[in-house]
């Protein structure tokens, strides 16, 4: 008899804890905040010095045709938008080849902003922030050069990691690397030795983001799904943070 009445005050005891983590979850989720990461797509978007401009055009209209639908040509890696491996690696996976957790997880947000025209971010900048980076999926880069977004400057000057560090971080099993300004390589650049040693690692690269300053630092969750495009070495991204 006593051994039941045990199991029966078990029993409740563990469900009581069940329920107490259950509304602990329900909790968070009702009071996550969402900080949008994402530039606007337009007509006027910078886009990468020789890529085309987006084009948006009324294809019907409420006034002529009772209702709305717009027609848009866009490149693959316009606005705040994703790179896939496949991007410069060649036989390297397309976005439609990953599973859709690669464009989830953990990041630790590096501010270098205010580091100046030209900063390059070192292997031993990175190393000294192992333990703070390592564990997470992606490392988030705010260099601030998203106040220049719609300026000329945003095409020149911004900090971008030495071609050591992006290896240091492609031995990391992470996901991927973002940052607020157009490339990990300079504009000027020919190669493109950090997208290389970033994509051929197999981490995906996130362009163009926006807004870092209001995320959750200095971790936070990233969202950054593309569209669903065959083969595609790019996308357009609605990236967002959560905590």
């Amino acid at each position: 008899m006593e051994f039941k009445v045990l199991l029966v005050i078990s029993e409740v005891l563990g469900k009581s804890r069940r329920l107490e983590r259950l509304e602990g979850w329900i909790l968070r989720r009702v009071n996550m905040r969402f900080v949008d990461l994402t530039h606007y797509l337009d007509g006027g978007t910078p886009v990468y010095p020789g890529d085309d401009a987006p084009v948006f055009d009324d294809m019907f209209t409420l006034e002529r045709d009772g209702f709305r639908e717009k027609k848009f040509t866009i490149s693959s890696h316009a606005g705040t938008h994703i790179d896939a491996p496949a991007h410069m690696i060649s036989g390297a996976p397309t976005l439609d080849d990953l599973p859709l957790s690669a464009f989830v997880g953990s990041a630790y947000l590096m501010d270098v902003s205010g580091r100046g025209a030209g900063f390059r971010i070192e292997a031993e900048e990175v190393e000294r922030r192992e333990g703070s980076i390592r564990g997470n999926d992606f490392l988030v880069i705010k260099t601030g050069w998203e106040r220049f977004w719609g300026a000329p400057d945003y095409f020149s000057g911004f900090p971008v990691l030495s071609v050591h560090a992006a290896e240091v971080l492609a031995g990391w099993d992470m996901k991927g690397v973002g940052l607020d300004c157009i490339s990990v390589d300079p504009v000027e650049s020919t190669d493109y030795p950090v997208h290389r040693v970033l994509l051929g690692a197999g981490l995906v690269i996130i362009e163009n983001l926006t807004n870092l300053g209001a995320a959750a630092s200095p971790v936070f969750h990233l969202s950054c799904f593309p569209l669903k495009i065959r083969n595609a070495d790019g996308s357009p991204v609605r990236a967002l943070s959560t905590d």
